[in-house]
């Protein structure tokens, strides 16, 4: 029997829609109180938002992906669609109820999807070494370590996967698999 965060939606949304913004400031206060080591507070979150805004993330140059279940929003992540056929990854984000459950590798997985479909044949993305469970899961679905590519004030670990059209990754469980004819 599925989870039930296994039925979440995922919509392609602005970033300055409602559901983003709330995934957004999710993350933020995840990622900025585990920097600090202590919960963030609004002001941190506000200047954080304000600081390094995610409006990019709107075609043509990138998009903006939240999971929804029931009406809360558990699930983010962004896409910037770089010169070329490179993808950023960035604001990958599971709120802590809902993780341990493969809502990552899916939300990764729908990423990918999205990419090819836009043009990337190569996807990269940094994290910082306290994000223990993001660089886990990032090795675990091919990501591999590469030399750095920014010099982004937080980066402590730069990955890059290629993309290729014949794989995709399994909803259910994050592991490639071929597709049929």
């Amino acid at each position: 029997m599925d989870h039930p965060l296994a039925q979440a939606q995922w919509d392609v949304v602005s970033p300055s829609s409602e559901r983003a913004r709330a995934a957004l400031r999710s993350y933020i206060e995840d990622i900025a109180g585990r920097y600090h080591g202590r919960p963030a507070t609004v002001a941190e979150v506000d200047a954080a938002l304000r600081d390094d805004p995610s409006d990019d993330l709107v075609l043509p140059t990138g998009l903006f992906l939240v999971a929804q279940q029931d009406e809360a929003v558990v699930a983010c992540a962004g896409l910037r669609l770089l010169p070329g056929t490179v993808g950023e990854v960035t604001r990958v984000h599971v709120v802590a109820a809902a993780r341990g459950r493969g809502l990552g590798a899916r939300l990764l997985g729908e990423i990918e999807r999205l990419a090819l479909v836009h043009g990337c044949s190569r996807l990269r993305l940094d994290t910082r070494s306290d994000l223990v469970e993001a660089r886990r899961l990032y090795q675990r679905l091919g990501y591999r370590e590469v030399p750095a590519f920014n010099e982004g004030r937080y980066a402590e670990h730069w990955y890059e996967k290629t993309l290729s059209r014949g794989r995709h990754l399994s909803a259910a469980a994050g592991r490639p698999r071929r597709r049929r004819p």
